[in-house]
């Protein structure tokens, strides 16, 4: 879903980088509501994560690959506003690092596979949570039907921007037949990454899942005739698994992620790649402005063998995105907690 330099013109990029530099406005103060002590780390390595699984492009169907945009399962882990930020941060680092996805096109980058995915499969994720038990598998449940969803959204929503801005004349039907019909697809492996994701850090830190805070209701007080809410117990007796190690774990996983499986990824062409040879889309594609980067297609310049090369460049990679991202992410939570400073509190009066 990378879209490339040279696919959308002029006017309609510079659009959506207004849309998509908006969206992040929001989001950053959006974010100091959703960020604590706990997650402010926590997601900088969702940023690490999906970039990790990101480079696993996987099969769908003949001579075509897929590989998570990592939407649903960011704002379901740390919340929606931060969600929209963790996938900016991959989005960014892919294209000035590893000349994946145009510069000029990061708006549009940005509003399909942040904003569109974020939004839709939040929406989405919040709805089912409301209609299905309060249970932890129907956290899991929602997050495998919201990231399914969010994928052929956001190749709804490229299919309206080439509708706009292409630069080529192609049947828009068509486009957007073969767009939404590979993505199904792709949404299937997209719902499983996330699914699994989601359950096995709700398995052993259920606390750190935005999207289950509220499973567990908190037990209420009658005091002076009237329903409050009892102390919540600590979170530190309530853990089965610390944090530290949580983020240890996710942080390994990346590294393996990145560093090796990700050499044994289909070589296939991505869904957008596939559908723009098909369609005569990819005519006026532009080479990337950072072709010639160290990092560039994700391989280590002057490293011969492949292997080797790749591992290095995925290493690299986790470790700028987790740095990158929890700077950001520490930053947002200090600003909120000068601000909760600043604020004057509560005046008491005495009769």
């Amino acid at each position: 879903m990378h879209v490339p330099d040279g696919f959308i013109d002029a006017p309609t990029s510079a659009v959506t980088g207004v849309v998509a530099a908006a969206a992040v406005a929001v989001s950053l103060r959006g974010a100091r509501r959703e960020l604590d002590e706990r997650t402010a780390p926590l997601a900088g390595l969702v940023a690490a994560f999906i970039f990790a699984v990101q480079m696993l492009n996987f099969p769908v169907a003949a001579g075509t690959s897929g590989h998570l945009l990592g939407g649903a399962l960011a704002a379901i882990l740390v919340g929606p506003y931060t969600g929209v930020l963790c996938v900016s941060v991959v989005l960014l680092m892919q294209g000035i690092l590893f000349a994946d996805g145009g510069l000029t096109a990061l708006g549009v980058n940005i509003t399909d596979m942040a904003i569109v995915t974020t939004v839709v499969a939040y929406g989405v994720f919040r709805g089912l949570v409301k209609l299905l038990p309060r249970t932890r598998r129907s956290v899991t449940a929602a997050s495998f039907v919201a990231a399914l969803l969010s994928v052929p959204a956001s190749a709804l929503a490229f299919t309206l921007l080439y509708a706009i801005g292409g630069t080529t004349d192609v049947s828009l039907g068509k486009v957007a037949t073969a767009m939404v019909g590979v993505h199904v697809l792709i949404g299937i492996g997209e719902a499983a990454i996330t699914a699994l994701t989601v359950g096995a850090v709700i398995a052993v830190r259920p606390d750190l899942v935005y999207g289950a805070r509220d499973l567990r209701q908190r037990l209420q007080l009658r005091v002076n005739g009237e329903l409050v809410d009892a102390p919540a117990p600590e979170v530190a007796v309530a853990a089965r698994t610390s944090h530290r190690k949580v983020w240890i774990g996710g942080l390994i996983t990346s590294l393996v992620l990145a560093g090796f499986v990700s050499f044994y990824a289909s070589a296939d062409p991505d869904g957008l790649e596939k559908v723009a040879a098909d369609k005569g889309m990819d005519q006026k594609v532009e080479e990337h402005d950072t072709a010639d980067s160290p990092l560039a297609d994700y391989g280590v310049k002057d490293v011969e063998n492949a292997r080797l090369s790749g591992g290095l460049a995925g290493v690299i990679g986790v470790g700028v995105t987790v740095v990158a991202g929890t700077g950001i992410f520490w930053a947002v939570r200090r600003r909120r907690t000068s601000e909760d400073a600043a604020s004057p509190g509560p005046v008491s009066t005495s009769v």
